[in-house]
């Protein structure tokens, strides 16, 4: 039975079952073949810690747009699904459930029934992340699907380690790292959010020893590390400080002795030019004590209390203590001053907490080898491309300022690191495997970095070390999506690893995409409540609505901001493209039978009858959007994509084409009919076929009702040529836009004949004059007007009125036509209506008030508006005179 569409566009129903037919029927399921060249995406893996959120949204819309694409165009395609086991982030979530649902703590299951514990999360929530890509329409590879933790990929990276570990790549040693003393584990730096905070800057007097009158004033924003302070340092070159070289002062936290030391690291225009130096608690006093052979003691416990070292303190959380120790240094008269002191702080984006710069014993990538082997790399001619290229600029900037790489991280979820250590002297350390025995080694409690799986995610996946034929048929991928501010973290380790592993690149491209931002241009975020739910927006408008406005409002490299509006109107045009759809259908007969070779079966219909020009007209610019629609697709430019199929699709074929094929259909020329029957179907057929990758949905759904291949999915993309010499119909539907607007503003009845002069260039008069006769056959059956003759010069006279278009000034003659008192009566009006609001306009900006609380964005907008009042104003007394 002939399937139908529904009188109204409801993407609820469009959608409903959908998906699971297309996963059954194996339309996404990839097949090794030679005899079609091969396209894969590896999806980023999202992390199993709860709901994909809009960003997840937009990048992976914007992998299967590109999937569908190519599959369209004959690709042997792959998009593989997979998920990140997250380790911070899953364990913490766990961690919470534990303590919430049991009044649990890890320690109290023991690390093996806690992992327990986390499958069962990682099982429950890949579940809900399958859900949500269903319901996007995402056309992924079900039966290749991976997960970072799975047998295959963890052998990889145990593989991996050891390889670079042999190399001498990596190390195990002790630096300042980010750590995290609620989770207490070290943190990568994408890990660590830095927020503007208010502090203080605590200004401390540091006696010189054996005087009770002279010392050295030293600023922190941390006094609760003054405990391990091994020196003062002051600039070599900073004549204030010169006389103290060499000397001692006394730490006021605790009364030592430290020396007072130079290196050029301190700037004599900062602060005091004088800094406490610290080795284990801050980075840059590492590389001093580094320099100058300083001890590293560490004065705070994992969990952010400080230990012994801090004495009377010891046991106190760090907040706690610099508070009682500022109080206390107060009462003795040794603080100089404290002032308010805005600063960037760092928070653990898993935890909420702040983040402690801390000396640890981790493993470490050593990075300027494999920084060079990038920067090689992308200076060879087959580097990978950026889209926009800018961020190639980036990428070798960070691989210009890098520093090793910290991969170890205190958690039980996640990937052991393969290092075991001798029971009798732990010095002595083994990677590999499997430990020299059971009995006198144990292995590492650590876990490696989640960054450290995922930069081998591009050729794990695809089967390196495991499925030789996935690999090589497969790898390396053709494009990444991904937003820019993980190129660093993300993107260029998957380059290193994956040039160092498979002597090949992990991607042809990458595709950089910026951030989602809400209505007010802020980054969507918990902390503001600002973000939206994807799933929440599909319920309302539709997986194919939400798809559409994802990946056409933002050029690439750039942020995109949600707008209810834009949704609307993406809505509206989904709408628009099934009421044409619905025309069509209604418009075929009961035994129509499309053109099994439509491009040479339909000329002799077309080319032969004088009212057939409209087709010929749709089938030329039907081929000039599908040429413009496939150069920008290859350069990812999504919105100039849009930008042509909405013209096209809006207002050539739904406004215009089947305005004129209404005329045709009723002709008494059989011949006539069938030729614009078979048009509208193949137009509409290409339409669908073109715009499946940004709304797969509806496109089925309009499919389905032609009767042709069992699914869209199968069908190819246009591919044909149409070149009639229709260009006079484009200035048709120009002039009969213009007529109709004339209409409306000046109240013209559809029955009173309008008549027409156009002025226009040389070049361009023969051109219009050639063609006036087929323009004034159409806008005399569409508006009631005809254009007398085409000038290239023509006296400017109030008895016309003139409205210049891109090419040409169309004159119309007001006798007879304009109601001169209405519009008279209009005129005066408005401009009453533009004296008041200049007066308003012009006394708020004049408003000291206003002026002094309202913010700059807000004063350019009402000196906009008070400014265009005043051009508006300007032109309607000039047309008095």
């Amino acid at each position: 039975m002939k399937k139908e569409l529904a009188k109204k566009y409801d993407p609820q129903n469009v959608e409903q079952d959908k998906y699971q037919g297309w996963v059954e029927k194996g339309y996404f399921t990839a097949k090794i073949t030679k005899d079609n060249p091969s396209f894969s995406i590896v999806i980023p893996p999202p992390n199993v810690t709860g709901k994909l959120h809009l960003g997840h949204a937009w990048d992976t819309s914007l992998q299967d747009l590109i999937i569908r694409y190519k599959k369209l165009n004959g690709y042997d395609t792959l998009y593989l699904p997979g998920m990140d086991h997250a380790g911070i982030a899953t364990q913490a979530k766990v961690e919470e459930r534990l303590r919430t649902t049991k009044n649990q703590l890890r320690h109290d299951l023991g690390r093996e029934k806690f992992i327990d514990q986390v499958w069962e999360w990682k099982e429950e929530y890949a579940q809900i992340i399958r859900d949500q890509w269903a319901k996007l329409g995402l056309a992924l590879d079900y039966s290749k699907e991976q997960f970072t933790l799975n047998d295959n990929l963890s052998s990889a990276v145990q593989k991996v380690f050891i390889d670079l570990y042999e190399k001498g790549l990596i190390y195990q040693g002790k630096r300042i790292i980010s750590w995290d003393p609620k989770q207490k584990t070290a943190l990568s730096n994408i890990e660590v959010i830095y927020q503007e905070q208010v502090g203080k800057m605590y200004y401390f007097k540091y006696f010189l020893a054996n005087s009770t009158t002279e010392f050295l004033t030293i600023a922190t924003t941390r006094p609760e590390t003054m405990f391990a302070d091994q020196c003062v340092v002051v600039n070599s070159t900073d004549e204030r400080y010169q006389q103290y070289w060499h000397q001692q002062v006394i730490n006021p936290a605790n009364g030592e002795l430290i020396p007072v030391i130079c290196d050029d690291y301190v700037e004599k225009d900062f602060g005091t030019g004088a800094m406490k130096c610290t080795p284990a608690h801050d980075a840059n006093d590492f590389e001093i004590g580094k320099r100058h052979n300083l001890a590293m003691p560490i004065c705070m416990n994992l969990d952010g209390t400080l230990n012994e070292m801090a004495g009377k303190y010891q046991g106190q959380d760090r907040f706690t203590a610099r508070t009682n120790l500022v109080n206390d240094l107060t009462a003795q008269d040794l603080v100089v001053k404290i002032e308010d002191h805005v600063h960037q702080v760092g928070f653990s984006e898993r935890s909420g907490v702040v983040v402690e710069p801390y000396l640890s014993k981790q493993w470490f990538v050593k990075m300027d080898y494999f920084a060079d082997k990038i920067l090689k790399f992308q200076s060879s001619k087959d580097k990978i491309n950026f889209f926009p290229h800018r961020f190639d600029k980036t990428l070798q900037t960070w691989m210009e300022n890098i520093q090793d790489w910290c991969i170890s991280r205190q958690l039980w979820w996640g990937h052991q690191i393969p290092a075991w250590y001798h029971r009798d002297d732990e010095s002595k350390v083994f990677v590999g495997t499997e430990p020299p025995n059971e009995t006198d080694w144990y292995q590492d409690e650590d876990v490696l970095d989640t960054w450290f799986s995922s930069a081998l995610w591009p050729f794990t996946t695809l089967g390196w070390n495991w499925n030789e034929e996935l690999f090589n048929h497969y790898f390396p991928t053709n494009v990444l999506v991904t937003g820019y501010d993980i190129i660093f973290f993300w993107v260029s380790r998957m380059m290193f690893q994956s040039l160092e592993f498979t002597n090949n690149k992990p991607f042809n491209d990458v595709l950089i995409h910026g951030l989602i931002r809400d209505e007010k241009g802020q980054k969507m975020s918990k902390s503001l409540g600002n973000g939206i739910d994807p799933m929440d927006v599909i319920s309302e408008y539709g997986a194919d609505t939400l798809r559409y406005f994802l990946v056409t409002n933002s050029a690439p490299g750039q942020d995109l901001r949600y707008s209810e509006e834009k949704i609307k109107a993406a809505w509206n045009f989904l709408n628009k493209l099934w009421n044409a759809a619905r025309f069509v259908e209604m418009n075929r007969p009961t035994d129509f039978k499309p053109f099994t070779n439509y491009q040479n079966e339909i000329k002799p219909l077309i080319e032969q009858h004088q009212e057939s020009i409209i087709d010929c007209w749709i089938l030329s610019e039907l081929t000039l959007t599908v040429k413009a629609v496939k150069a920008n697709m290859e350069k990812y430019e999504f919105v100039l994509v849009a930008k042509d199929l909405y013209d096209f699709i809006w207002n050539k074929f739904c406004s215009w084409y089947i305005e004129l094929a209404k005329v045709n259909l009723g002709s008494d020329n059989q011949e006539v009919v069938n030729g614009t029957q078979q048009t509208l179907f193949f137009v509409l057929k290409q339409i669908i076929i073109m715009l499946h990758p940004f709304v797969p949905f509806i496109t089925e759904e309009i499919y389905q009702t032609l009767n042709l291949k069992p699914s869209i999915m199968l069908e190819e993309y246009p591919a044909f040529a149409f070149t009639y010499q229709t260009n006079f119909l484009n200035e048709v539907v120009k002039i009969t836009g213009l007529i109709r607007e004339l209409r409306t503003q000046y109240q013209i009845p559809k029955t009173q004949a309008l008549s027409l002069i156009i002025k226009t260039t040389g070049e361009q008069e023969q051109e219009l004059a050639t063609a006036l006769d087929s323009i004034n056959k159409f806008i005399i059956r569409l508006v009631n007007s005809d254009i007398s003759n085409v000038v290239t010069s023509f006296g400017e006279s109030k008895e016309y009125i003139a409205v210049p278009l891109e090419h040409y000034t169309v004159y119309l003659k007001a006798e007879g036509v304009i109601n001169n008192e209405l519009e008279t009566s209009k005129r005066t009006e408005e401009l009453a209506r533009l004296e008041k609001e200049i007066a308003r306009s012009k006394s708020i900006l004049e408003n000291a008030n206003f002026l002094a609380k309202a913010s700059p964005e807000k004063i350019k907008v009402e000196q906009d508006k008070y400014d265009d009042y005043l051009k508006q104003y300007a032109n309607l007394t000039a047309e008095q005179e």
